[in-house]
């Protein structure tokens, strides 16, 4: 008995002994990965003065985080108004992805004081709004005291007054509830500088409009309804594109896409242009100039338009405004074929086939 029992003893051990050598080993614990720090050196451009060290900056800190360390250093410079050069530098960009090693040199430059775009459009486009309206309703000291407060007999004069409000209340609604904008500021400057041109020439325009001695179209109501028709037909393919483009945006992202046509058919303007919102915008000018200058009877040519219209003021702004959404519309163009291989190659900068 005493023999079973001990051969029963030794079994049962065997079998927890062959149990613990079958369960798994506990995995020794993993190395923490070692995270190789950045140390950031910030030069100014002019004087190659070094300005600040940032040592130990993490290498997923972005161009951003960069610009916020520097402004607790020097509080007067704020993210927005900082330059940091060594390739162009975004502000999204990291800092490991960057072509620099360990210890990276950037080039620092002042840009001044910023406004948010946003800001900068309201005013260019409250401005031409108020000012227009002041010449519309005869003030005081504009024209000859007995025409004070009156109004204009010509119902072209009223018309224009309404596509001219209607046009800049879009503007700033669009400002407000729709465009997305992929830049924050831009130059404080530059308020002086755009609001000093769509100031001056709203009131330029609106001075010969509203003027009393202001003659009607030479072809009358139907050169009238024309120039309305235009308008009114541009002014909701202006508002159908730049709504295309916001919905290519997510709110707060800066990533760029192709813009391609919609189920909207003001949007089928894609097939042919880069930038449609301009091309409207021209055609929007142009109908204005159909609708209150005299003897304009051809939409097509530029030059007709010009030598035929003796409204100066609004051909001046129609031609200069074409010449700079023209720049931008090839700056727009040209990145697009940069930053994308399979971009349509039959679509033109503003005009299609031409331009």
């Amino acid at each position: 008995m005493d023999v079973l029992a001990l051969e029963a003893k030794t079994g049962n051990a065997g079998d927890s002994d062959k149990k613990s050598s079958s369960r798994p080993k506990p995995k020794p614990p993993k190395k923490a990965k070692r995270i190789v720090y950045f140390e950031v050196e910030i030069v100014d451009l002019k004087t190659k003065e070094k300005l600040l060290l940032l040592d130990k900056v993490e290498p997923t800190a972005t161009v951003l985080d960069i610009k916020a360390l520097f402004h607790k250093s020097y509080p007067k410079w704020y993210p927005a108004r900082q330059s940091l050069q060594g390739k162009c530098l975004r502000d999204e960009e990291i800092l490991q992805t960057l072509p620099v090693g360990t210890t990276a040199s950037f080039y620092f430059s002042d840009l001044g004081p910023q406004l948010t775009w946003g800001t900068v459009f309201l005013t260019e486009c409250v401005g031409p709004l108020i000012i227009y309206l002041m010449f519309y309703f005869h003030l005081p000291f504009i024209y000859s005291p007995k025409y004070d407060f009156t109004s204009s007999k010509h119902w072209v004069v009223h018309l224009a007054c309404m596509c001219h409000s209607f046009h800049y209340i879009k503007r700033i609604l669009e400002t407000m509830f729709v465009h997305r904008i992929s830049h924050g500021t831009m130059p404080l400057r530059n308020i002086f500088k755009n609001c000093g041109y769509y100031w001056c020439t709203a009131a330029w325009m609106a001075y010969y409009i509203n003027h009393p001695l202001y003659t009607t179209p030479y072809y009358g109501q139907q050169q009238v309804n024309t120039g309305l028709y235009i308008f009114l037909f541009c002014q909701v393919g202006n508002f159908s594109i730049h709504v295309a483009l916001r919905n290519l945006k997510q709110p707060g992202s800066k990533t760029k896409k192709i813009p391609y046509p919609t189920k909207n058919p003001f949007t089928w303007m894609f097939w042919l242009v880069s930038c449609p919102n301009y091309t409207y915008e021209v055609k929007q000018k142009i109908s204005m100039c159909v609708c209150v200058c005299v003897c304009v009877s051809q939409l097509g040519s530029w030059i007709g338009f010009t030598l035929m219209t003796q409204c100066v003021p609004v051909a001046f702004f129609t031609i200069v405004g074409f010449i700079q959404m023209t720049v931008w519309a090839k700056g727009k163009h040209y990145s697009y074929l940069k930053e994308y291989r399979d971009y349509p190659t039959l679509r033109s900068s503003i005009l299609p086939f031409i331009l």
